[in-house]
Protein backbone atom coordinates (compact mmCIF):
# COMPACT_ATOMS: atom_id res chain seq x y z
CA UNK A 1 0.00 0.00 0.00
CA UNK A 2 1.27 3.46 -0.86
CA UNK A 3 0.44 5.95 1.90
CA UNK A 4 0.44 9.73 1.68
CA UNK A 5 0.68 11.92 4.79
CA UNK A 6 -0.70 15.40 4.07
CA UNK A 7 1.29 17.60 6.45
CA UNK A 8 -0.67 20.77 5.72
CA UNK A 9 -1.11 24.24 7.19
CA UNK A 10 -4.89 24.77 7.48
CA UNK A 11 -6.28 28.29 7.51
CA UNK A 12 -8.05 28.89 10.82
CA UNK A 13 -11.81 29.05 10.41
CA UNK A 14 -11.79 29.04 6.58
CA UNK A 15 -13.50 25.82 5.55
CA UNK A 16 -13.75 26.69 1.83
CA UNK A 17 -10.05 27.57 1.62
CA UNK A 18 -9.16 24.35 3.42
CA UNK A 19 -11.37 22.31 1.09
CA UNK A 20 -9.41 23.77 -1.81
CA UNK A 21 -6.16 22.87 -0.05
CA UNK A 22 -7.43 19.31 0.43
CA UNK A 23 -8.33 18.96 -3.24
CA UNK A 24 -4.90 20.22 -4.28
CA UNK A 25 -3.21 17.70 -2.02
CA UNK A 26 -5.47 14.92 -3.31
CA UNK A 27 -4.48 15.72 -6.90
CA UNK A 28 -0.80 15.64 -5.94
CA UNK A 29 -1.23 12.34 -4.13
CA UNK A 30 -3.18 10.88 -7.04
CA UNK A 31 -0.37 11.78 -9.43
CA UNK A 32 2.00 9.81 -7.18
CA UNK A 33 -0.34 6.79 -7.16
CA UNK A 34 -1.11 7.06 -3.46
CA UNK A 35 -3.67 4.52 -2.20
CA UNK A 36 -4.51 6.17 1.13
CA UNK A 37 -4.09 9.87 1.95
CA UNK A 38 -4.24 10.96 5.61
CA UNK A 39 -4.81 14.56 6.71
CA UNK A 40 -4.26 15.89 10.27
CA UNK A 41 -6.78 16.51 13.04
CA UNK A 42 -9.36 19.23 12.23
CA UNK A 43 -7.77 19.59 8.81
CA UNK A 44 -10.83 21.42 7.40
CA UNK A 45 -11.00 24.04 10.16
CA UNK A 46 -7.76 24.64 12.03
CA UNK A 47 -7.42 24.06 15.75
CA UNK A 48 -7.70 27.19 17.96
CA UNK A 49 -11.33 27.73 17.03
CA UNK A 50 -12.91 29.05 20.24
CA UNK A 51 -15.90 31.20 19.13
CA UNK A 52 -15.47 30.03 15.52
CA UNK A 53 -16.60 26.50 16.42
CA UNK A 54 -20.27 27.12 15.61
CA UNK A 55 -19.39 28.85 12.34
CA UNK A 56 -17.17 26.06 10.97
CA UNK A 57 -19.26 23.08 12.09
CA UNK A 58 -20.66 20.95 9.27
CA UNK A 59 -22.98 17.98 9.05
CA UNK A 60 -21.45 14.98 7.31
CA UNK A 61 -24.31 15.25 4.80
CA UNK A 62 -23.45 18.86 3.84
CA UNK A 63 -22.62 19.13 0.15
CA UNK A 64 -19.06 20.51 0.61
CA UNK A 65 -18.21 17.50 2.80
CA UNK A 66 -19.84 15.12 0.35
CA UNK A 67 -17.86 16.70 -2.50
CA UNK A 68 -14.68 15.87 -0.62
CA UNK A 69 -15.92 12.36 0.11
CA UNK A 70 -16.55 11.83 -3.61
CA UNK A 71 -12.84 12.49 -4.23
CA UNK A 72 -12.25 9.10 -2.58
CA UNK A 73 -13.22 7.37 -5.82
CA UNK A 74 -9.58 7.94 -6.77
CA UNK A 75 -7.91 7.11 -3.44
CA UNK A 76 -8.99 6.48 0.15
CA UNK A 77 -9.08 9.60 2.35
CA UNK A 78 -8.90 10.40 6.05
CA UNK A 79 -9.67 13.98 7.11
CA UNK A 80 -10.79 15.92 10.17
CA UNK A 81 -13.57 18.42 10.81
CA UNK A 82 -15.91 19.88 13.39
CA UNK A 83 -18.99 17.71 12.93
CA UNK A 84 -22.43 18.93 13.92
CA UNK A 85 -24.16 15.76 15.00
CA UNK A 86 -27.71 14.93 16.14
CA UNK A 87 -29.14 17.26 18.75
CA UNK A 88 -26.71 20.02 17.68
CA UNK A 89 -23.80 18.42 19.48
CA UNK A 90 -20.39 19.30 18.09
CA UNK A 91 -17.59 16.76 17.74
CA UNK A 92 -13.90 16.72 16.84
CA UNK A 93 -14.35 14.09 14.13
CA UNK A 94 -12.21 12.02 11.76
CA UNK A 95 -13.73 10.54 8.61
CA UNK A 96 -12.52 7.59 6.54
CA UNK A 97 -13.85 7.78 2.97
CA UNK A 98 -13.41 5.21 0.20
CA UNK A 99 -14.99 4.59 -3.21
CA UNK A 100 -17.00 7.80 -2.91
CA UNK A 101 -18.65 7.05 0.43
CA UNK A 102 -18.00 7.49 4.15
CA UNK A 103 -16.88 4.12 5.54
CA UNK A 104 -16.16 5.06 9.16
CA UNK A 105 -16.50 8.01 11.53
CA UNK A 106 -14.55 8.44 14.76
CA UNK A 107 -15.46 11.14 17.25
CA UNK A 108 -12.61 12.11 19.57
CA UNK A 109 -13.12 10.50 22.96
CA UNK A 110 -10.48 12.19 25.12
CA UNK A 111 -10.82 15.97 24.99
CA UNK A 112 -7.83 17.72 26.62
CA UNK A 113 -8.82 20.63 28.82
CA UNK A 114 -5.62 21.72 30.52
CA UNK A 115 -2.80 24.14 29.75
CA UNK A 116 -3.41 25.60 26.27
CA UNK A 117 -6.21 23.12 25.53
CA UNK A 118 -9.94 23.72 26.05
CA UNK A 119 -11.61 21.07 23.92
CA UNK A 120 -14.16 19.93 26.50
CA UNK A 121 -15.54 23.48 26.46
CA UNK A 122 -16.13 23.22 22.71
CA UNK A 123 -16.89 19.60 21.84
CA UNK A 124 -19.04 16.69 22.92
CA UNK A 125 -17.19 13.50 23.71
CA UNK A 126 -17.11 10.44 21.46
CA UNK A 127 -18.14 7.17 23.07
CA UNK A 128 -16.40 4.35 21.24
CA UNK A 129 -13.23 2.94 19.72
CA UNK A 130 -14.14 0.66 16.83
CA UNK A 131 -12.00 -0.89 14.12
CA UNK A 132 -13.41 -1.11 10.59
CA UNK A 133 -12.82 -2.96 7.36
CA UNK A 134 -11.10 -1.36 4.35
CA UNK A 135 -9.79 -2.68 1.04
CA UNK A 136 -6.33 -2.74 2.66
CA UNK A 137 -7.34 -4.57 5.82
CA UNK A 138 -8.83 -3.63 9.16
CA UNK A 139 -7.97 -0.18 10.57
CA UNK A 140 -8.63 2.05 13.55
CA UNK A 141 -8.67 5.84 13.96
CA UNK A 142 -7.33 7.87 16.88
CA UNK A 143 -7.37 11.65 17.25
CA UNK A 144 -4.38 13.19 19.06
CA UNK A 145 -5.15 12.91 22.82
CA UNK A 146 -6.85 9.56 22.23
CA UNK A 147 -3.41 8.09 21.53
CA UNK A 148 -2.13 9.13 24.96
CA UNK A 149 -4.56 6.71 26.62
CA UNK A 150 -3.10 3.24 26.29
CA UNK A 151 -6.52 1.60 26.35
CA UNK A 152 -7.43 3.22 23.01
CA UNK A 153 -4.94 1.48 20.68
CA UNK A 154 -5.34 -1.68 22.77
CA UNK A 155 -9.08 -1.74 22.12
CA UNK A 156 -8.68 -1.06 18.41
CA UNK A 157 -6.12 -3.83 17.96
CA UNK A 158 -8.15 -6.31 19.99
CA UNK A 159 -11.06 -5.37 17.72
CA UNK A 160 -8.99 -6.50 14.73
CA UNK A 161 -7.12 -3.39 13.59
CA UNK A 162 -3.82 -4.02 11.81
CA UNK A 163 -3.27 -0.35 10.88
CA UNK A 164 -3.60 2.53 13.38
CA UNK A 165 -4.20 5.99 11.92
CA UNK A 166 -3.45 8.92 14.23
CA UNK A 167 -4.54 12.43 13.28
CA UNK A 168 -2.90 15.14 15.37
CA UNK A 169 -2.49 18.83 16.11
CA UNK A 170 0.66 18.37 18.18
CA UNK A 171 2.41 21.54 19.35
CA UNK A 172 6.15 22.11 19.38
CA UNK A 173 7.52 21.93 22.93
CA UNK A 174 11.00 21.52 24.40
CA UNK A 175 13.03 22.67 21.42
CA UNK A 176 16.74 21.85 21.60
CA UNK A 177 19.64 22.07 19.19
CA UNK A 178 18.89 18.65 17.70
CA UNK A 179 15.82 17.24 19.46
CA UNK A 180 12.35 18.42 20.40
CA UNK A 181 10.72 16.91 23.46
CA UNK A 182 7.20 16.73 22.02
CA UNK A 183 8.38 15.05 18.82
CA UNK A 184 10.46 12.53 20.76
CA UNK A 185 7.50 11.75 23.01
CA UNK A 186 5.21 11.13 20.06
CA UNK A 187 7.68 8.98 18.13
CA UNK A 188 8.61 6.91 21.19
CA UNK A 189 5.00 6.31 22.18
CA UNK A 190 3.76 5.38 18.71
CA UNK A 191 6.76 3.15 17.98
CA UNK A 192 6.08 1.37 21.27
CA UNK A 193 2.43 0.78 20.35
CA UNK A 194 3.38 -0.50 16.90
CA UNK A 195 5.87 -2.99 18.31
CA UNK A 196 3.64 -4.25 21.15
CA UNK A 197 0.58 -4.67 18.94
CA UNK A 198 2.28 -5.68 15.72
CA UNK A 199 0.50 -2.86 13.89
CA UNK A 200 1.43 -0.31 11.25
CA UNK A 201 0.97 3.26 12.50
CA UNK A 202 0.29 6.25 10.26
CA UNK A 203 0.70 9.59 12.06
CA UNK A 204 -0.33 12.84 10.34
CA UNK A 205 0.48 16.06 12.19
CA UNK A 206 -0.08 19.59 10.92
CA UNK A 207 2.23 22.60 10.68
CA UNK A 208 1.73 26.34 11.07
CA UNK A 209 1.05 28.74 13.95
CA UNK A 210 -2.27 29.76 15.51
CA UNK A 211 -2.72 32.15 18.42
CA UNK A 212 0.96 31.82 19.36
CA UNK A 213 0.98 27.99 19.22
CA UNK A 214 3.25 26.34 16.63
CA UNK A 215 2.57 22.83 15.33
CA UNK A 216 5.68 20.90 14.39
CA UNK A 217 4.70 18.40 11.70
CA UNK A 218 7.05 15.41 11.83
CA UNK A 219 4.41 13.08 10.36
CA UNK A 220 5.53 9.44 10.52
CA UNK A 221 4.98 5.95 9.21
CA UNK A 222 5.98 3.21 11.68
CA UNK A 223 6.16 -0.48 10.80
CA UNK A 224 4.84 -3.26 13.09
CA UNK A 225 8.35 -3.89 14.42
CA UNK A 226 8.43 -0.35 15.88
CA UNK A 227 10.76 1.09 13.22
CA UNK A 228 10.11 4.59 11.87
CA UNK A 229 10.15 4.13 8.10
CA UNK A 230 9.79 7.80 7.18
CA UNK A 231 9.39 11.07 9.05
CA UNK A 232 8.29 14.41 7.64
CA UNK A 233 10.43 17.48 8.16
CA UNK A 234 9.54 19.85 10.97
CA UNK A 235 7.46 22.98 10.35
CA UNK A 236 7.20 22.52 6.56
CA UNK A 237 4.02 21.71 4.61
CA UNK A 238 4.59 18.59 2.55
CA UNK A 239 3.22 15.40 1.13
CA UNK A 240 5.17 12.45 2.52
CA UNK A 241 4.70 9.33 0.37
CA UNK A 242 5.68 5.96 1.83
CA UNK A 243 5.23 2.38 0.64
CA UNK A 244 4.24 -0.01 3.43
CA UNK A 245 4.21 -3.80 3.29
CA UNK A 246 0.99 -5.15 4.77
CA UNK A 247 2.58 -8.59 5.01
CA UNK A 248 4.83 -7.19 7.77
CA UNK A 249 1.91 -7.34 10.20
CA UNK A 250 1.61 -11.09 9.68
CA UNK A 251 5.35 -11.56 10.19
CA UNK A 252 5.51 -9.33 13.27
CA UNK A 253 2.65 -11.12 14.99
CA UNK A 254 4.21 -14.47 14.25
CA UNK A 255 7.57 -13.44 15.70
CA UNK A 256 6.08 -11.75 18.77
CA UNK A 257 2.74 -13.45 19.53
CA UNK A 258 1.48 -11.00 22.13
CA UNK A 259 -1.88 -10.77 20.37
CA UNK A 260 -2.25 -14.55 20.55
CA UNK A 261 -1.41 -14.68 24.25
CA UNK A 262 -3.53 -11.72 25.38
CA UNK A 263 -6.18 -12.79 27.91
CA UNK A 264 -9.21 -10.61 27.20
CA UNK A 265 -11.39 -12.43 29.72
CA UNK A 266 -8.88 -11.70 32.47
CA UNK A 267 -8.69 -8.03 31.41
CA UNK A 268 -12.48 -7.66 31.37
CA UNK A 269 -12.80 -9.41 34.73
CA UNK A 270 -10.17 -7.23 36.39
CA UNK A 271 -11.65 -4.03 34.94
CA UNK A 272 -15.05 -5.01 36.28
CA UNK A 273 -13.49 -5.62 39.71
CA UNK A 274 -11.69 -2.26 39.65
CA UNK A 275 -14.88 -0.41 38.65
CA UNK A 276 -16.86 -2.11 41.38
CA UNK A 277 -14.23 -1.29 44.01
CA UNK A 278 -13.93 2.31 42.86
CA UNK A 279 -17.56 3.26 42.46
CA UNK A 280 -19.46 0.86 44.67
CA UNK A 281 -16.94 0.32 47.44
CA UNK A 282 -16.23 3.98 48.00
CA UNK A 283 -12.60 3.67 46.95
CA UNK A 284 -12.44 6.87 44.93
CA UNK A 285 -9.11 8.07 43.51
Amino acid sequence: MRVGLAQIRPVLGRVEENLKLHREMIHRADSEQVDLLVFPELSLTGYQLKDLTLEVARSLQDEPIQQLVRESHRLDLVFGLVEEGPGHLFYNTAVYASEGAIRHVHRKVYLPTYGMYEEARLFARGRSFRSFETRFGRMGLLICEDAWHTSAPYLLVQDGAEILIVLANAAAKGMGAEKMASEESWSGMLAHYSMLHGAITLYANRVGTEDGVTFFGGSMVIDPFGRILERGERFEPLLKVVDVDLEDVRLARYRMPLMRDEDLELTARELERILKRRFEGGDHP
